[in-house]
């Protein structure tokens, strides 16, 4: 499913796209899409197709349509410190979003069926945190992957806040997937052929709201032979941060505030994710003349008059000269754009700080960039 926008040129137009048809309301949201560029989860030969709203498949690896994973962000309603599961995480593009809004005292789990997907994800997320500037940006819930069926979850496994379900579910494994629900907390997934949100309300009082119409692949479920027992799927542990991990996430963050405190031409260098602007369309006009008539005395007397698309003519000219002079103007701006592009500030003031070369490793999550 998906086409429901118009094709981007990059990530920014997609998400400005999405926010035009109201599939991304809030800002929080938008920034999550805006830090995680979809073409960066497709293969190289396919990277062209990666902004248009349609969804992608390759083998085991798929990705649904923008619109619908704009939809799933929004129905969740995520907040920091939420423990979140994806089941059938694939790719791992939509649980890198969310990371990036539960926060590092969330929880980010994923299960997936194929082995070679879950390789996938876990080199995207490594990518991401290795090579994006957007990382620095944010503080982090990483995702943690799991491979399994997750129609197998150990029946004593804990229990989430939010939880998607990326394949279509048959009504008789709606009650199973809720059951791995909290009270309070929200489940998305696709059932008859609704993308629907469920939140539960209590132990045993449920509230169902369809969101989209949608048409997903059915749930797959681990092939066996007939007679094998299957294999129970074990959950990642909610393990506490360790005191240095701690320690990292604090001195990043107290950081990024002071980098966030400065003057505004180290503000301009720390909006890294700005768009570089368009060049302004000239204006052309024609030269025409109108037939009219006006009163002299008692007559009525044909005359030419000058129309407002001559009087624009006779200024074009100097609007055309002024409109080059503007353009070589922003060409030069172009090129500092793209210097404050390249630009990450926070990641420099960690470079500067009188520490041991191997505790700056750490700070920076050993970083390539």
């Amino acid at each position: 499913m998906g086409g429901a926008v118009s094709a981007g040129e990059d990530n920014d137009d997609l998400i400005d796209n999405l926010k035009e048809a109201q599939y991304i309301r809030t800002e929080r949201v938008e920034e999550a899409f805006r830090a995680i560029d979809r073409g960066d989860y497709y293969l190289d030969s396919y990277r062209d197709s990666a902004y248009k709203d349609l969804a992608w498949k390759h083998g085991n690896i798929h990705l649904s349509a923008p619109c619908i994973y704009s939809e799933v962000m929004e129905a969740l309603k995520l907040q920091p410190g939420l423990s979140f599961l994806n089941l059938g995480s694939g790719t791992g593009y939509l649980s890198t979003m969310v990371g990036l809004i539960i926060g590092p005292f969330g929880v980010n789990h994923g299960v997936e069926l194929h082995k070679d997907v879950v390789e996938y994800a876990r080199d995207k997320l490594d990518s991401f945190i290795k090579t994006s500037d957007s990382f620095d940006k944010f503080e982090f819930c990483e995702p943690v992957f799991v491979v399994g069926d997750f129609l197998e979850i150990a029946t004593d496994s804990h229990q989430y806040d939010r939880i998607y379900c990326g394949a279509g579910v048959q009504k008789d494994h709606e009650y199973y997937m809720k059951e791995l629900l909290k009270v309070g907390g929200i489940l998305v997934l696709p059932i008859e052929d609704q993308l629907t949100q469920i939140t539960r309300m209590g132990q045993c009082m449920w509230e169902s709201k369809n969101i989209l119409a949608v048409s997903f692949a059915p749930l797959v479920q681990q092939s066996r032979a007939d007679g094998d027992k299957p294999d129970s799927v074990q959950l990642p542990p909610v393990a506490v941060r360790t005191l240095q991990d701690l320690c990292r996430i604090y001195i990043r963050r107290t950081l990024r505030e002071l980098a966030g405190s400065g003057d505004e031409d180290s503000q301009a260098l720390r909006a890294g994710a700005q768009r570089v602007p368009q060049k302004r369309k000239r204006r052309h006009c024609r030269r025409r003349r109108i037939n009219t008539y006006v009163f002299v005395g008692n007559q009525l007397i044909p005359q030419m008059v000058e129309s407002e698309e001559e009087h624009a003519d006779e200024e074009h000219k100097d609007a055309e000269e002024e409109d080059e002079e503007e353009e070589d103007k922003e060409e030069r701006d172009l090129g500092d754009v793209e210097i404050l592009k390249q630009a990450n500030v926070f990641r420099d003031q960690i470079l500067a700080l009188p520490l041991p070369e191997s505790l700056k490793d750490y700070l920076l999550y050993y970083r390539k960039k």
